[in-house]
């Protein structure tokens, strides 16, 4: 079992950066795959973006491919997720998830962390 504690979230103008950082614990956070989901008011929950254990394997969803870099270090036990050229529509709750798959499911998941961007 991983724990997750996500921070960073915030508001942001349209085009602007923000870096969603997850703090994990747990003995099995190093050969876990990790990655970010949103969640928009009214919308399903997808998966952003995915990481495998290695940090050498990655996926991201079309809407965010080019934007979004996922990345993690497994020394600190922390999975992060840098967002640039920011729109609108990434306006979201963010999760940060263990083991997560493309259909929605994950065995682990953070709080969330509001993220808003304006136009």
């Amino acid at each position: 079992q991983v724990n997750l504690v996500e921070s960073g979230g915030g508001l942001v103008q349209a085009g602007g950066s923000l870096r969603l950082s997850c703090a994990a614990s747990g003995r099995t956070f190093s050969i876990t795959d990790m990655g970010w989901f949103r969640q928009a008011p009214g919308k399903e929950r997808d998966l952003v973006a995915r990481i495998d254990w290695s940090g050498r394997s990655t996926y991201y969803a079309d809407s965010v491919k080019g934007r979004f870099t996922i990345s993690r270090d497994n020394n600190k036990n922390t999975v992060l997720l840098q967002m640039n050229s920011l729109k609108p529509e990434d306006t979201a709750i963010y999760y940060c998830a263990a083991a997560p798959t493309t259909q929605g499911l994950a065995d682990s998941w953070g709080q969330g962390t509001q993220v808003t961007v304006s136009s």
